[in-house]
């Protein structure tokens, strides 16, 4: 017994059983004679071809049995699915594993049973080639008993193996009839010819002489069986081949190991018939080699059909081939018609709350206006603030869109993560509630990076709902930070990943988990695991856009039944300069700093005349123009103009390009973008020139004066 310690499942084993759609089938030759001649090499009254299945084994053939399948539970067969190879069992009265089986204490009251496991080429064991008894054999099965039996079942899976491939082949090939009569014909043309063909079965001795030959090896080299001891088996080896097959031969044995060779032998009928050969060692009891168990059988149509097969195969590879552009095309259909469905979610959802949140603008306005026409000016106040709040409200929800659109404008500066996370650990507690608990893992030493703090401590929020949305019962979340080098193997080349020193910031659940099949969508705009109506799939695009724009990556890992761990790899710090200080709010007079001239280029005509009315309260001379164009006429212009004002969407032109042409004539000009996301165009590979600063909408007017006052004290 040699018992092995499975590296299937059992769901897998019969998936596999049920891809080769043999159970129930009608009887065949072809196994017949397998289950004969397993009888007859063995002498055992009775042979079983054995399929064990869920809940019975069936015998594809059967000899001397009566039966053609028992309840999994009375079967040996499936006893033997756990070995290497063969199991064996003397008496099976004497094995408590057997004693009490129905198939032992009554009819056929077997007593002796040994079987080959049935296995695929994925190593997957479906059932047996097996010999029975009714008396014991304390000796078990000698030595060529053992292995015609693993032969036999080698052959029995080789003809299931082509039984499924012309069965498969079938199913490809459903619509060409005549492609499929003549995959038919074959299939029949090999039964025929494997059915009549013998199965040469020889034992050699150590000293190299044969010491056993069967019928089938008589009758193919016709001779007797003493002359077949003897007989000199290169006198029937085609002489093309007779070179290598000597060379092939020498080696094989001299490597003490199981080894093949195919070629061309003569049959007594003069016949040039294909045979592989195998020849596996035997060794004595002290494991000394002591000769070579061999048997062939005959592969002629095989080598036949390669031709017919390769026209096959190519035909059906173009079949492939179309049915694969096809299912592409309606996949992609598929998927636009998934992200338009999104979409319409999502941007029902957004209109549903700008809705709200313009209501609450045009009311506070509204009311403003009444209140001033009834001269309760002391109620402004609150109708401002009622405003304002609802303004900022909008402004937040359009950043949420722009990070998941990757467009947000950043502001990167030196942040110590530790100190950050360490800043939100009560707001995450409140967050979570208490029946989750949160670790910190936070590494000593830990680098800093530049990324925008509050950007970051969004993506971190975000991960912990997700990640208590996931843990609906309660659980475990741990946040860690580590330093981190990724090299070139680390990274993906095709998402432009750069390899480097990271700080790595890990957010892991033990909640439900994500399927395998749709972990690599996560990430994707619109995507949401979510049920409808509880999430719009922006989530988990922010923070990847949010880390790509920070020149970092977003990595996912998630087991179903065991948690999820998202990481955040952020680029380390270079150099050693220092953070600013962060600015405290103050009141800044407004002062008059001259009378310079200053150029607005804006289209939006509301914006240019609350930017132009901010300028002339400052005290600057203010020109204007619409649109790009107008804008550059101006500046090609004899005015002196100080300052350049201009958004970046223009039509004719954009803002990037106007300051750049502005420049040529006038060297140094100093510019203001206004943006409200951060355009390619204007960033000129993501830089901007001394002199240059961006302003994103929406902006507070006192936010746009000091930015107008720094700029032109520089």
């Amino acid at each position: 017994m040699n018992e092995l310690v499975p590296t299937w499942t059992e769901a897998q084993r019969l998936e596999a059983l049920e891809s080769y759609g043999i159970l129930d089938t009608a009887p065949e030759p072809a196994f017949d004679d397998i289950a004969k001649l397993a009888a007859l090499t063995c002498d055992a009254p009775m042979a079983l071809v054995s399929l064990v299945g869920k809940e019975r084994q069936w015998f594809k053939s059967e000899l001397g049995v009566g039966m053609q399948e028992t309840p999994r539970s009375m079967s040996i067969c499936a006893s033997a699915l756990r070995e290497k190879e063969l199991l064996v069992v003397p008496d099976l009265t004497r094995d408590p594993r057997f004693a009490d089986n129905p198939l032992v204490t009554g009819e056929p009251h077997v007593r002796f049973y040994a079987g080959a496991v049935l296995r695929t080429p994925e190593g997957l064991p479906l059932g047996t080639v097996c010999v029975l008894d009714q008396e014991p054999r304390p000796h078990g099965l000698k030595e060529d008993q053992a292995f015609t039996l693993r032969v036999l079942a080698r052959q029995v899976m080789t003809q299931m193996q082509l039984r499924r491939a012309i069965l498969e082949r079938e199913k490809a090939l459903s619509e060409q009839e005549d492609a499929l009569e003549a995959i038919r014909e074959s299939e029949e043309r090999f039964r025929v010819i494997a059915n009549s063909a013998p199965v040469p079965i020889w034992v050699t001795s150590a000293a190299g002489p044969r010491g056993f030959t069967n019928f089938a090896y008589q009758e193919f080299l016709g001779v007797s069986y003493e002359e077949a001891l003897t007989y000199d088996w290169r006198r029937a080896i085609h002489p093309d081949h007779l070179p290598r097959i000597l060379k092939e031969q020498v080696a094989g044995e001299s490597s003490g190991k199981t080894f093949t060779l195919e070629a061309i032998y003569k049959r007594a009928d003069g016949e040039w018939r294909w045979l592989r050969s195998i020849s596996q060692p035997r060794f004595t009891t002290h494991g000394e080699r002591n000769g070579f168990i061999g048997i062939a059988h005959d592969i002629t149509t095989s080598k036949q059909a390669e031709h017919d097969l390769q026209q096959m195969n190519q035909l059906l590879e173009e079949r492939v081939a179309e049915a694969l552009t096809k299912q592409a095309q309606t996949e992609e259909t598929l998927r636009q018609s998934q992200k338009m469905e999104a979409v319409g979610q999502l941007t029902g959802g957004i209109a549903h709350d700008f809705n709200n949140l313009l209501a609450g603008i045009v009311g506070s306005l509204d009311l403003m206006r009444m209140r001033v026409a009834q001269g309760r000016t002391q109620e402004l106040e609150r109708y401002i603030e009622g405003a304002m709040s609802s303004a900022n409200r909008a402004a937040s929800l359009t950043h949420r869109l722009l990070a998941f659109s990757r467009r947000q404008p950043l502001a990167p500066r030196p942040v110590d993560v530790n100190d950050l996370i360490t800043s939100m650990e009560e707001l995450l507690r409140r967050t979570t509630g208490p029946s989750i608990q949160i670790e910190l893992g936070l590494a000593a030493g830990l680098w800093s990076t530049m990324c925008d703090p509050n950007q970051l401590e969004n993506a971190i929020l975000n991960l912990v709902i997700n990640a208590r949305d996931a843990m609906p019962d309660g659980g475990r979340l741990r946040i860690e930070t580590m330093n981190t080098h990724l090299g070139p193997r680390d990274v993906a080349a095709e998402d432009e990943e750069r390899p480097g020193p990271y700080i790595c910031i890990s957010v892991s659940d033990t909640g439900v988990g994500i399927e395998p099949a749709i972990l690599d969508k996560v990430f994707d705009p619109f995507f949401t695991t979510k049920p409808l109506g509880q999430g719009t799939g922006l989530g988990l695009s922010m923070i990847y856009g949010f880390a790509k724009q920070s020149e970092g990556h977003a990595r996912i890992h998630s087991e179903v039944g065991r948690g999820t761990s998202v990481k955040l790899y952020l680029p380390r710090r270079q150099g050693a300069e220092e953070e600013a200080p962060a600015r405290q709010p103050e009141q800044i007079e407004r002062e008059k700093l001259g009378s310079a001239t200053v150029l607005v280029v804006e289209d939006e005509e509301i914006v240019r005349s609350l930017i132009v009315e901010v300028l002339q309260d400052l005290g600057y001379r203010v020109l204007e123009a619409a649109d790009g164009p107008a804008g550059l006429g101006i500046l090609q212009s004899q005015e002196p103009i100080a300052l350049l004002i201009t958004d970046v969407g223009l039509p004719g032109m954009n803002g990037r390009q106007l300051a750049d042409a502005g420049r040529e004539r006038r060297p140094g000009l100093k510019t203001i973008f206004i943006t409200g996301y951060a355009e390619s165009a204007m960033l000129n590979s993501g830089k901007l020139e001394p002199g240059m600063m961006v302003v994103t909408k929406p902006f507070a007017v006192n936010a746009l004066e000091d930015h107008i006052r720094k700029l032109m004290r520089s």
